[in-house]
């Protein structure tokens, strides 16, 4: 099925590509980034592309190589933040930007090998409006990182309302009505291939073996990684705050035992003083699922008052490469454009 340019790109006889690349502290990799998405780009004959290099906040030399390419390429356009807001914000100006038909989401770091676009492209001809990456293999991952993200997934598939892939990351190709339709959607704690998810659309997974980084260290220590699952679960699922309930009715039932119990031993036997064990027991244990249930509600908690602050999602210090009169998000000011 022929893909038509998007209204958007009226002057364009063919249908326009966005590439959104999130970059943090990539200086070791960013060049070798570059030369491998612009030899991607030069086999795409039926397609205008556009890549959008998005920093977040790097303290190393990225921001300035990638100053670089953008003065020697029009096609590349850098967006930079005031500071590090986060891979998901990262993503998400990078989708406010993009002016494509489809936009691709590629992290910097080549673990997700770009011609695997190429088959998320025939699928977008055949009429699919996300395309996403499903991990086939994780080569140069520790054994506790590959089991860690399958329980993830799975955990998260139990406890949301909405399906969501497993193993599949942001790696994903997405029609102009889906970014549109995640454009309109502005909450903070962002995960975005959740987002994706809800919003529904016709999707499939494009399967791959996902290599190994080129150079540098993964973004995403331990500490993070439980951040951003615990974005994933309860940005999606009310399921916790039910469990906490069940929590609280099984103390209850227990503490009723007890109860039982006390009074038992008090009217039928002589040893009714005794039973410091048990006691210290049921304190522990009740005061245990009330710290969980506290710690729940105060997540949710936290997140309303994130949401109800309405502070930008992000604040741009500089924007390379694009026009000085199109729009280019909705999420924050802009502060300056080359």
């Amino acid at each position: 099925m022929p893909i038509q340019p998007s209204k958007q790109q009226n002057d364009a006889s063919l249908p326009l590509l966005s590439l959104i690349i999130p970059c943090y502290n990539e200086e070791l990799v960013i060049l070798e980034t570059i030369r491998k998405i612009k030899a991607f780009c030069t086999e795409c004959v039926d397609l205008e592309t556009e890549l959008i290099f998005v920093d977040d906040g790097s303290e190393d030399n990225t921001l300035a190589q990638l100053r670089a390419a953008a003065i020697k390429d029009r096609k590349i356009k850098v967006i930079s933040f005031t500071r590090n807001f986060g891979h998901q914000v990262a993503v998400t100006a990078g989708i406010d930007a993009a002016k494509g038909d489809a936009v691709v989401l590629i992290d910097a770091d080549l673990q997700d090998p770009p011609d695997v676009i190429h088959q998320m492209i025939e699928k977008w001809k055949a009429g699919y409006d996300v395309v996403y990456g499903t991990r086939s293999r994780r080569s140069g991952e520790s054994a506790f990182k590959r089991y860690s993200a399958q329980v993830f997934y799975r955990l998260l598939n139990k406890l949301s309302d909405v399906p969501i892939p497993l193993d599949t990351g942001d790696f994903r190709l997405m029609t102009r009505p889906v970014v549109e339709s995640l454009k309109a959607m502005p909450e903070r704690d962002r995960f975005v291939r959740g987002m994706v998810s809800w919003v529904g659309f016709k999707q499939i997974a494009v399967p791959y073996n996902r290599a190994k980084r080129f150079a540098g260290e993964s973004k995403y220590p331990l500490r993070k990684m439980l951040r951003f699952a615990t974005d994933g679960i309860l940005s999606f699922s009310t399921k916790p705050l039910q469990i906490s309930i069940g929590l609280g009715m099984l103390a209850a039932c227990i503490a009723l035992g007890g109860i039982i119990y006390a009074i038992g031993m008090r009217l039928f036997t002589d040893t009714w003083v005794e039973g410091w064990t048990a006691l210290m027991i049921a304190i522990l244990f009740l005061g245990g699922v009330q710290l969980i249930c506290v710690g729940i509600l105060g997540e949710y908690i936290g997140r309303i008052y994130n949401e109800v602050k309405q502070r930008p999602l992000y604040i741009v210090k500089e924007y390379l490469g694009f026009s000085n009169e199109e729009p280019v998000n909705s999420h924050s000011p802009i502060v300056k454009r080359k």
